[in-house]
């Protein structure tokens, strides 16, 4: 019987052992599944902040105009548009306390959040204990001027509105 992945495995294989006959290197991939310091029992969400990129468009003179004695312009300068592009603020992961309630998918805790939103015009919706987009929309308008650009409620979003008490444990 022939299994459909040996031929994957072994053109796996062969690619490896390739690689390592030419030298090359495999930079060791880092991938993060949570912070590096979590509170234990607390929930946690991921959060990206996109890389800020500068583009800056120049015109640089290629050559100048030929003017005749009596000042006509032979003809003109010309010029070449140059395009540079740079990150200024590097694309970076972060993550942040959410409340475990948000994790479960309580119902009662989302039509809360939904409540709090609704109170402060943020939220339109139905009340309805589903985290559906509105709510995501909602809940990111409501934490974007504190610096946070996510639809997932984080535990001090959930303490400003009023739905976790201060100390309190999660």
């Amino acid at each position: 019987m022939n299994h459909p992945s040996v031929p994957r495995l072994a053109l796996a294989l062969v690619a490896v052992s390739v690689a390592g006959c030419t030298g090359a290197t495999v930079d060791e991939v880092r991938q993060s599944f949570g912070p590096l310091d979590p509170v234990p029992g607390a929930c946690y969400a991921r959060g990206i902040t996109p890389a800020v990129i500068e583009t800056v468009t120049q015109q640089q003179l290629e050559s100048g105009a030929v003017v005749a004695p009596d000042g006509t312009v032979l003809s003109p300068a010309r010029f070449r548009t140059v395009t540079s592009t740079r990150i200024v603020t590097p694309r970076e992961e972060t993550w942040f306390e959410t409340p475990c309630a948000l994790r479960d998918r309580d119902p009662d805790f989302v039509a809360q959040i939904q409540r709090a939103l609704k109170v402060r015009g943020l939220y339109g919706g139905e009340i309805n204990g589903f985290y559906d987009v509105p709510t995501r929309t909602a809940v990111q308008a409501f934490q974007a001027p504190s610096g946070l650009e996510s639809g997932t409620l984080s535990t001090d979003a959930a303490k400003s509105l009023g739905l976790i008490a201060l100390g309190r444990d999660l």
